[in-house]
């Protein structure tokens, strides 16, 4: 927690990044490193009836907080994956419930 999934990137710039981004989102977060994950998907979008480049889209699930500390990893997750190659990086932030997310069977 916090989980990052990844759409729309190469896999090579996502290993390629994904540990300064982790140290940045880590002092940012002010949680350990071991709470991240990053999900790679490598997925097809299709639009009228072609296969196209898929968005760049990265969905963060965390618990909230705060609109300081969201806009902050907003801003750090855009700078790692934005390129002369992609004009828009959109970052989604699900907010999850401490009582809805559970661990070894116990809720936060």
């Amino acid at each position: 927690m916090p989980i990052l999934k990844v759409t729309g990137v190469e896999e090579k710039k996502v290993l390629e990044v994904s540990e300064e981004l982790i140290n940045e989102l880590e002092n940012i977060i002010e949680c350990p490193r071991d709470y991240f994950s990053i999900e790679f998907t490598n997925s097809k979008y299709i639009m009228d009836g072609k296969i196209v480049m898929p968005p760049t889209i990265i969905e963060v699930s965390w618990f909230d907080r705060g609109q300081e500390v969201q806009d902050k990893v907003a801003l750090a997750i855009t700078k790692y994956f934005k390129d002369e190659n992609k004009e828009c990086v959109d970052v989604i932030f699900n907010n999850l419930k401490e009582e809805r997310y559970y661990e070894n069977g116990k809720h936060f």
